[in-house]
């Protein structure tokens, strides 16, 4: 089989340091290659929902980890001060020692940006925003750039010096769906492209829209990882797989993904390779895993023993 990386996310709705930092932990320890946590300022849907800030958790993930590389999934680029935001970024990954995927989209929940002295502009602005954005922060984390300077209709900056640099060059990732603007822009500039957990089902057809992109554009597919974010249901055997099946459409509706779909990575641990399997023939590499559950990290130690293996061996 191809190459191939699975990450996880780390529990943070809801949830304590404490709790965050013993799963995070865990999962580097089962042999997982990545972390990820969300980037919303607020829980989704309302802001008495408790969250962990995303940027603060993830500099406290750097120092606590030694391997996994870390990530958002992803930062809205409206949500910050984009050249704070530039800085930040620099600064965990420095305590990463160059283990930082920085992930990027247009954002969704008005209040996260209104409530913080953010614009929330319209959906075409904030594309528009999204990259012009990540413009800035290449030639911030570039490190023939001593200042960077840059004028957009939406984001401007002026000598803006960020030292110390990434240690190495951040991988940018861009998710979302969107064929009229965001896999362009994913085509364009990003390392990785990651297509959301509720169009899982129409893999197919966006990685031929992104390859067809980058085929106008001129620029080598193999430069450009596919990534999928996914739920993923695990049991021991059918019964208990069929429970959690359930359960999960009836708490998600869809939202992460129909978890009896084609591409459904649900099941026994066979049967989890075997649709891991699917994608890997679609190009697709790279595997952001929520792991379904209150408690994650009994499904991902069996996915860990058991389905690992088969992709890693």
């Amino acid at each position: 089989m191809a190459d191939i990386h699975v990450g996880v996310t780390v529990p943070q709705i809801k949830r304590s340091w404490q709790e965050s930092r013993s799963a995070a932990t865990e999962f580097e320890a089962m042999g997982f290659d990545s972390l990820w946590v969300c980037d919303h300022l607020y829980g989704p849907q309302s802001p008495t929902i408790p969250i962990l800030e995303a940027w603060s958790l993830l500099a406290g993930l750097a120092a606590v980890t030694d391997r996994v590389e870390l990530g958002t999934l992803v930062t809205p680029t409206g949500m910050r001060n984009p050249a704070h935001l530039g800085k930040v970024v620099a600064t965990v990954d420095a305590i990463a020692g160059g283990r930082i995927i920085p992930g990027f989209g247009a954002g969704w929940m008005a209040r996260e940006h209104t409530d913080f002295g953010m614009p929330f502009l319209p959906t075409a602005q904030r594309m528009d925003q999204l990259a012009e954005t990540i413009d800035l922060l290449r030639a911030m984390w570039d490190p023939a750039v001593e200042a960077a300077t840059y004028h957009g209709t939406h984001v401007h900056a002026d000598d803006v010096v960020c030292l110390p640099k990434p240690p190495r060059r951040p991988p940018i990732l861009i998710g979302g769906a969107g064929e009229q603007r965001t896999i362009p822009l994913a085509a364009r500039v990003a390392d990785i492209w990651n297509n959301l957990a509720g169009t899982q089902a129409e893999l197919p057809h966006k990685v031929d829209r992104l390859r067809a992109e980058l085929d106008r554009i001129g620029r080598d597919p193999a430069e450009v990882t596919i990534s999928q974010q996914c739920l993923v249901i695990i049991a021991a055997d059918e019964a208990a797989a069929e429970t959690a099946i359930q359960q999960a459409e009836k708490i998600f509706g869809g939202h992460l993904g129909d978890p009896r779909g084609d591409l459904a990575i649900a099941g026994t641990p066979e049967r989890v390779v075997e649709q891991i399997r699917r994608h890997v023939d679609l190009g697709c590499t790279m595997f952001i895993a929520e792991f379904f559950g209150r408690e994650t990290i009994t499904p991902a130690r069996l996915f860990a023993e058991r389905v690992l293996p088969e992709l890693k061996g």
